[in-house]
């Protein structure tokens, strides 16, 4: 599913395009702050949006094959709810 097609079914709601896009982007921008300020955003029945560490680790060079280190990092994770795991299965 594209974006587009997410904003086609908010506005089956009863509500225009226009509206649905702009809850649309607003909602994503809100998890983005969120998560840019180190804050998990949790939709009870849904899931929940992280940052999580990945540990710094050694890597290698696919051109050279030399070994060079990789930092840690900062990722956005999300892990489903037990509501979403329920209906996938």
């Amino acid at each position: 599913m594209l974006k587009k097609d997410l904003i086609e079914k908010i506005a089956a709601t009863g509500i225009t395009k226009k509206q649905a896009s702009l809850a649309l982007d607003a909602t994503l921008d809100a998890i983005a702050d969120s998560l840019k300020d180190g804050d998990p955003v949790l939709l009870t029945g849904f899931g929940k949006f992280e940052v999580r560490t990945r540990a710094a680790r050694t890597g290698i060079n696919p051109k050279t094959l030399e070994k060079i280190k990789l930092p840690s990092s900062k990722v956005p994770a999300f892990k489903a709810g037990k509501a979403l795991k329920a209906m996938v299965k």
